[in-house]
């Protein structure tokens, strides 16, 4: 049995279009999440923290290159020896503004970044943001891992082909709301079930305009079994995961020996 993998999802509330009162609240919860006896050795935010979706104003919210997010996450992670999945911010760029995850390890360096591929067109995404143009890959303590933002888990192929890549770990930061409750946790369970790896999935809270978000962070195991699941209030969520039964579970069920790409 390997060595126990330590988990915290900061599930937040976050105010719309105010970029200062969410990077404070942030700071608090994370204070708050290595301060403990069992201080975590991944750390997940939810989607969209810094700015939530003021899409009409994203173009002048977001953060410039995620420089003051980078800039603070990494020394965060290096001064406590954490990696973080900094859930995804309103990143700006030349050529728009992106939707995007960074991701540190425990040196503070920067190991990875994705930005959300598919745009979600009931809430507007695809006329104020850019989509992005590559997989969300990295490594965590030695092991393969993937991230997805939000909408991206109703599409199956993107995390089977992040399991392929050798993903045992799936990342999903997520401002998912009512009354979808049922997707959410069932979409989750699936893409745990089949690809049989760890999903580690960290949404919001709270209200933002008429949409009311419902929290229930979770982390599920590769049979799709649920270790930790939040409610719908404020809250850090802890779990401790084994890789090792990633290897197990793919053992005992060979799901990937077993495909027949050829055919489909």
């Amino acid at each position: 049995m390997t060595q126990p993998l330590r988990i915290a999802l900061l599930q937040m509330h976050i105010e719309v279009g105010q970029p200062e009162a969410n990077f404070a609240k942030l700071a608090q919860m994370l204070e708050e999440a290595v301060s403990g006896a069992n201080k975590p050795d991944v750390i997940v935010f939810p989607e969209m923290w810094n700015t939530g979706y003021a899409l009409t104003e994203i173009t002048h919210l977001a953060d410039p290159h995620g420089e003051q997010t980078i800039s603070y996450l990494s020394a965060f992670s290096l001064k406590h020896r954490v990696n973080i999945i900094a859930g995804s911010i309103a990143e700006g760029r030349e050529d728009g503004v992106y939707n995007t995850i960074f991701a540190f390890d425990r040196e503070g360096r920067q190991i990875g970044d994705y930005s959300k591929i598919h745009l979600f067109r009931l809430m507007d995404e695809e006329k104020y943001l850019a989509a992005g143009d590559k997989l969300g890959k990295l490594e965590i303590e030695g092991a393969g891992a993937g991230m997805m933002i939000c909408y991206d888990i109703r599409f199956p192929e993107l995390a089977r082909k992040l399991a392929l890549d050798g993903a045992k770990l799936l990342f999903v930061p997520a401002e998912w709301p009512h009354p979808r409750l049922h997707h959410w946790r069932t979409l989750l369970t699936a893409r745990a079930i089949e690809n049989q790896m760890f999903v580690i999935a960290c949404n919001r809270v709270g209200v933002s305009g008429e949409t009311h978000f419902f929290g229930h962070s979770m982390v599920l195991d590769p049979w799709g079994e649920i270790i930790a699941e939040a409610g719908e209030e404020e809250t850090i969520v802890y779990a401790e995961i084994d890789l090792s039964l990633v290897d197990t579970v793919r053992g005992k069920i060979p799901v990937f020996e077993d495909r027949r790409p050829s055919l489909y």
